[in-house]
């Protein structure tokens, strides 16, 4: 599957990990937003189920275990180069999270993890769409 340059959109998935009035972030290790305050996730895999995919990423990325809750969205990011073509194009479908067991640990595509308070949200930048399903799963505990 081709994620740069794609010929279709690619369906990806978001955990927002909440605990104790704080989020769990990732910064990106690769693009795209790389170098960026994200949700844990990736591109769903052939075969696995939505929820499936939020507890495979979520591990791989931060080491922890989740148990997934209720869907917080549904986004959709479209990045185009300066030539106007679509460079990546996700439709990503974001689920609230509790983290039920792992150490916490920056993996795979992760360059760093980290705990966020609602008060430190507006200093990270994040992109819309994380912004506001970060404060959805926030409001909901």
């Amino acid at each position: 599957m081709k994620r740069e340059y794609p010929d279709s959109p690619l369906v990806g998935v978001g955990a927002v990990i909440v605990d104790q009035n704080r989020v769990l972030l990732i910064r990106r290790g690769t693009p795209p937003l790389l170098g960026e305050w994200s949700l844990p996730g990736g591109v769903l895999e052939c075969g696995e189920t939505l929820r499936d995919a939020v507890v495979r990423e979520a591990h791989e990325e931060t080491g922890l275990t989740v148990e997934t809750g209720e869907m917080l969205g549904i986004y959709e990011r479209v990045i185009r180069d300066d030539a106007r073509r679509v460079r990546y194009h996700y439709v990503l479908i974001d689920f609230l999270c509790r983290a039920v067991g792992g150490d916490l640990k920056a993996g795979s595509d992760a360059a760093d993890v980290r705990w966020f308070t609602r008060e430190e949200l507006p200093a990270l930048n994040l992109a819309f769409d994380a912004d506001d399903v970060v404060r959805k799963g926030l409001d909901r505990t």
